[in-house]
């Protein structure tokens, strides 16, 4: 490999050049003086906690919208958002503007149930949140044990509380959620062509069998997850790579060995780009006509026509006609025509203001300890509904109505964690606090983003509060206990008050240095 020409300080493989040359023609200039261009940098609005137009108010960055992300913004490299205090928050999540294009196309809508299948960093599953509104479920699965902790971390940063990680092979995922979901977002593993002037590693460490070696997981994973979709559901493929192999050479095979899929065709607009002429690739000929008309359907987000890195989205619709192996669909509008996880023998369900149904695996908790959660909530967190309680040791969660059995799947988080049940008491866990509202605690203390206090805090450091700066819902609610900390009005952690003393219960993990 070498250098190519007219880069200046960039490498780029010499086999990826001429590849881009031939495919592109007449573009390719425009397009390699786009890697001496600087990259953009984008955020996205997280709008289970604050709206767009009051974060524009919050904010003292300087943002400019993304035409294909409706809560999208660039931003400048020095203003640093990652290093504000209302990152730890959870307002925004940082994100390349090019890759917010998928989840838009998807097309979520509250209470839908939708599956993530890649989903490691969390970028694109904490955007569908954001879509689902609190509403329905997001199953979010990756099968890379180290990046699953990342996932983790961004899912209850951003507050979500309708969501299941998993750290599973797809193939076992096929099994448990057969025609399960009304949508899916395969943001495929590919060979990450698009991404060379992002990330000049990724062009020194590139390979020419990288696109065939992609190719053979892409493939499994769209037959994956088209047996996992009910009928008439919507799937999302995305690759941040070029090669016609992983994009509409991949389509186009799908959709010849999968009849009852089509493309939707995405309209050419804000910037995005037309699916690849496939009549000037030779790549295509083997494919049936109607899929290689289709893939014209699909998106190219090109780096030297928009201001964005290098993408390929496929929308694709399941037409309603359901195979031999196919369940019948769900009704949509009932949550009674839903599949429900079956309880094991050791599970009960208990009275009370807060008694959601109780799924239990690991050891038995006795009524009494979980009479602890029911008293906490009703403390401090009343009006917060759980309708499911699933408990793994002594860990709580509030898991989504409507899940199947997962029996053999590797679980990572059964829905949204609450807290922990120890001998005597319920300790609630700091992804219930970022899951919570100012409105949702009875007892709150709130720091200014500008304050000493706030970054103090954050730090992990014990603070000294006045009883006056505990606000409470009514008067009759005691100063001393567990207080929500907001930032600005938003939650950021728990703190335990005490004659004037705040101890710090943010946890060692998450602290700002």
């Amino acid at each position: 490999m070498t250098e190519s020409d007219g880069i200046q300080g960039r490498y780029l493989p010499a086999e990826f050049v001429a590849r881009m040359s031939s495919l592109l023609g007449e573009q390719y200039p425009a397009f390699i003086a786009s890697y001496d261009k600087p990259r953009v940098y984008g955020l996205r609005i997280n709008t289970l906690k604050c709206t767009t137009e009051l974060f524009l108010k919050l904010t003292l960055l300087q943002l400019r919208s993304i035409s294909w992300a409706s809560s999208g913004f660039y931003y400048e490299e020095d203003s640093r958002p990652g290093k504000h205090l209302h990152y730890h928050t959870g307002l925004y999540y940082i994100q390349e503007p090019s890759a917010m294009a998928p989840v838009e196309l998807l097309d979520v809508q509250p209470g839908e149930r939708v599956l993530d299948l890649c989903a490691a960093p969390g970028g694109k599953s904490t955007q569908i949140a954001t879509k689902l509104a609190g509403q329905g479920m997001l199953v979010t699965n990756d099968i890379h044990s180290d990046r699953v902790k990342a996932l983790v971390k961004n899912i209850e940063l951003s507050g979500v509380r309708n969501a299941v990680v998993l750290n599973e092979q797809p193939e076992k995922l096929k099994h448990n959620f057969a025609h399960f979901f009304d949508k899916i977002l395969i943001d495929a593993p590919c060979s990450g062509e698009g991404m060379f002037r992002k990330e000049a590693d990724m062009a020194k460490a590139w390979e020419p069998d990288w696109v065939e070696r992609y190719a053979v997981m892409q493939r499994e994973l769209l037959d994956q997850a088209a047996s996992m979709l009910r009928s008439g559901g919507r799937m999302v493929y995305s690759t941040c790579t070029f090669s016609l192999e992983e994009n509409e050479a991949m389509i186009a095979e799908f959709l010849d060995k999968h009849p009852e899929f089509m493309v939707v065709p995405v309209a050419a607009v804000d910037g995005l780009s037309q699916g690849y002429d496939t009549e000037l690739s030779g790549q295509l000929n083997s494919f049936s006509d109607r899929a290689r008309e289709a893939v014209k359907g699909t998106v190219r987000l090109w780096p030297h026509q928009l201001e964005g890195e290098g993408h390929f989205v496929a929308v694709l619709l399941h037409n309603g006609i359901a195979s031999a192996a196919a369940q019948p669909e769900a009704n949509l509008q009932s949550a009674a025509a839903r599949p429900t996880m079956k309880p094991n023998k050791s599970a009960r369900s208990l009275k009370g203001k807060h008694s959601p149904s109780l799924q239990s695996a690991g050891k038995q908790q006795s009524e009494v300890d979980l009479q602890l959660l029911y008293r906490f909530m009703t403390e401090h967190a009343p009006e917060v509904g759980i309708s499911q309680v699933t408990l793994h040791g002594e860990h709580v969660y509030a898991s989504p109505i409507g899940l199947p059995d997962l029996s053999g799947i590797r679980i990572i988080r059964p829905g949204w964690y609450i807290g922990t049940l120890k001998k005597q008491r319920f300790e609630p866990s700091h992804a219930m606090a970022m899951g919570l509202s100012k409105e949702d605690a009875v007892r709150t203390i709130e720091l200014e983003a500008t304050s000493a206090a706030a970054a103090r805090y954050l730090r992990g450091e014990t603070l000294e509060v006045a009883e006056s700066a505990i606000q409470r819902r009514n008067h009759d609610i005691a100063f001393k206990g567990y207080c929500l900390v907001l930032i600005d009005g938003f939650p950021v952690g728990w703190g335990k008050w005490q004659d004037g003393i705040l101890k710090n219960e943010y946890p060692p993990g998450w602290r700002w240095t």
